[in-house]
C-alpha cells in the first residue's frame, strides 16, 4: 500500500509534465475557412478605365449618336446623287454645308438674334416658373385656383395668340421674348411644383417635430427634394423656349418685321433658295441639340454626386 501511494503522486507528475508538453508541443490547428457573403467591391475608377475605349458609357453616348448621324447623311448624300434631285426638292448634305459656309454672314446674324432672343425666354420663364412654384406650395388655395390658367396657358396655340402679342408690345424684340416665355413655362410650374411636394413624409414628420419654418423647410428639405424635378423640367423648358422663338419670328417676319433665323427661312422659301433653308433649319436644330445637352450637362453637375438618375449613368 505504501509503495502504491508514494508511486502514485510520482505517477501524477509524470503524465502532467507529458500532458503539458504534449499541448506545447503539437501545434494549433487553424480554424477552417468560413464562406463570406460580402458584396465583392466594384471596380476601381482606375480599373474602369483600363477598359476600351469603345466600351466606356461616356463614349458610347457620343459616338452611338454621331455614328448613327454619319449613317444617315452618307444615305442622304448616296440617294440626292443617285436619284439626281434637284437642289430646289431635296438638296445634298454637301450643298447644304457649302451654302452655310457661303452665307454664314448672313445666317450667322440670325442665329444670334434667334439664340439671344431663346436665351432671354428661357431664363425669365424660368425665374418666373420658379417663383410661381413657390408660391403654390406654400398655398394648397392659391395653387388649387391658378393652376388650371396656367395649363390653359400651355394648351393654348402661341401661333393664335402671338398676333396679338406683336401687336401689343411695340418693340419687336420684348414681343418675342414674351411669346417664347410663355412657351417655355408650364414645364417649369408643373415640374418644380410636382418636386417640392414630392418630399419623404419620414423627414417631413422630423422637420416638423423640431419646429422649423416654412423658410427653413423649403430651403433644406423642399428645395434639395425638387431639384431633379427642376432640372428635368430644364431640358423641357429649353427646347421649347426655341420653339416659341422661331414661331414668334414666323408670325413677326411675315408683318415685315424679323432677322432671326426663322425669317430667313421665309425669305429662301419664297426665293426657293432650299439649300439656304435647310441651312438654317440645320442651324435651328444643331441650337435645340446644344441647349439640351448644356442643360443635361448642369444637371449631371448639381445632382452627380448624390442622386440616382445622374450617378447610375457610368
Amino acid at each position: 500500500m505504501n509503495t502504491l501511494t508514494a508511486a502514485a503522486p510520482a505517477d501524477l507528475k509524470k503524465a502532467s509534465s507529458a500532458h503539458a508538453h504534449a499541448s506545447t508541443a503539437a501545434p494549433l490547428m487553424p480554424a477552417p475557412p468560413v464562406a463570406s457573403s460580402a458584396v465583392p467591391p466594384k471596380p476601381r475608377p482606375a480599373q474602369a478605365a483600363a477598359r476600351p475605349l469603345l466600351y466606356q458609357p461616356r463614349v458610347q453616348r457620343i459616338a452611338y449618336p454621331v455614328l448613327v448621324g454619319v449613317v444617315l447623311l452618307v444615305l442622304w448624300q448616296g440617294l440626292v446623287t443617285g436619284l439626281e434631285l434637284p437642289p430646289y426638292l431635296v438638296p445634298s448634305p454637301l450643298l447644304m454645308m457649302q451654302t452655310l459656309v457661303t452665307d454664314w454672314a448672313t445666317l450667322g446674324g440670325s442665329l444670334f438674334v434667334t439664340v439671344k432672343i431663346t436665351l432671354l425666354a428661357f431664363v425669365a420663364a424660368t425665374v418666373a416658373g420658379v417663383l410661381i412654384s413657390f408660391l403654390f406650395v406654400q398655398s394648397k388655395a392659391i395653387e388649387t385656383a391658378l393652376f388650371p390658367y396656367a395649363v390653359l396657358l400651355q394648351v393654348t396655340p402661341i401661333v393664335a395668340v402671338a398676333p396679338l402679342i406683336i401687336i401689343w408690345v411695340r418693340d419687336p424684340t420684348l414681343s418675342m421674348v414674351i411669346c417664347a416665355s410663355l412657351v417655355a413655362l408650364f414645364p417649369i410650374i408643373s415640374n418644380t411644383t410636382l418636386g417640392l411636394r414630392s418630399v419623404d413624409p419620414d423627414l417631413q414628420s422630423y422637420f416638423q417635430l423640431n419646429r422649423a419654418t416654412r423658410l427653413q423647410t423649403l430651403m433644406r428639405l423642399r428645395i434639395p427634394s425638387a431639384l431633379p424635378y427642376f432640372f428635368g423640367g430644364l431640358r423641357i423648358s429649353s427646347g421649347l423656349a426655341l420653339i416659341g422663338a422661331v414661331v414668334a419670328e414666323f408670325v413677326a417676319g411675315t408683318g415685315g418685321t424679323g432677322a432671326g433665323l426663322a425669317y430667313q427661312i421665309l425669305q429662301a422659301g419664297f426665293q426657293l433658295n432650299i439649300p439656304r433653308m435647310f441651312a438654317a433649319l440645320l442651324l435651328i436644330s444643331l441650337t435645340g441639340v446644344a441647349l439640351f445637352v448644356a442643360m443635361a450637362w448642369l444637371s449631371r453637375k448639381a445632382l452627380g454626386g448624390w442622386h440616382a438618375s445622374e450617378t447610375s449613368h457610368d
